[in-house]
């Protein structure tokens, strides 16, 4: 049942990508909304359920934020070590660099706006990561009983919307080519099935799942507030843009709801 649950999020998660692709010309708009989607998930879904599951505390501070602030400090170190690093202009591939910063790829290999396209890559496996926990969540759920198992489904489902949308405008954000964006989306809405089946083998640890999301709690944070939204106002600071991070966080205020 986990196993048939999780392929309606391998589903949604294509259709959250092949949203994020057919909108290029409202890119501000797409970015502003990836940006509240994620700000959602990360404050009213990841974190609340981090810090139930975790539950420990380590010197006075749970677990949970420890590992969130952690995650947030890894992913600006990443970005900042990768950013720093020498490139070679004659092993950058030009070829398919999506216009999707500012016009046309950079010499050195990096995105238009100077983003690096690794970083990208790096933060979509942390997202498909995320979505094959999605997919153990689901098992362990329905190893509980049928009626946990569902409200959790309902959520995953739900926003693995978020989770295709992002994953491929993350991806494509930093300048990859579209094929690698694809890739990443295909990988990211396999994830949950994959996830869903292992459980079929084995009990996760409570404590354990909840370090994990604490962690890639602060890693999408850092995305959404230092890289995602900042984006989408760059060249239009337009209110629509801001309605749609509100309506983003709202929609995941609305499933977490629902799930509840």
């Amino acid at each position: 049942m986990a196993v048939l649950v999780a392929l309606g999020a391998f589903l949604m998660t294509l259709a959250g990508g092949w949203t994020a692709q057919r909108v290029t010309d409202r890119r501000h708009l797409v970015l502003g909304l990836a940006g509240g989607l994620m700000l959602g998930v990360v404050g009213l879904d990841l974190l609340p359920e981090a810090l139930k599951a975790a539950g420990t505390e380590v010197f006075g501070v749970p677990a949970a934020l420890l590992l969130f602030v952690a995650g947030f400090l890894l992913a600006h170190m990443a970005e900042r070590l990768l950013a720093d690093l020498p490139r070679d202009p004659h092993s950058a591939r030009t070829e398919e660099i999506p216009t999707v910063a500012h016009g046309t790829g950079a010499p050195d290999g990096r995105a238009p706006d100077g983003r690096v396209p690794e970083v990208g890559l790096t933060a979509a496996a942390a997202m498909v990561g995320h979505s094959a926990m999605d997919g153990v969540a689901i098992g362990a759920a329905f190893q509980v009983g049928g009626g946990m198992g569902a409200s959790v489904a309902l959520a995953v489902v739900a926003h693995d919307f978020a989770d295709g949308f992002n994953t491929y405008t993350i991806t494509s954000l930093y300048g990859n080519a579209r094929r690698k964006a694809i890739a990443m989306l295909l990988a990211d809405a396999a994830a949950p099935v994959l996830g869903a089946a292992s459980t079929l083998f084995f009990v996760l640890p409570e404590p354990l799942l909840g370090g994990y999301l604490g962690l890639f709690g602060g890693v999408l944070l850092y995305l959404a507030a230092a890289e995602i939204l900042p984006e989408a106002h760059h060249e239009h600071p337009a209110r629509p843009t801001l309605l749609c991070t509100i309506a983003g966080a709202a929609f995941i205020w609305l499933v977490v709801g629902l799930a509840g």
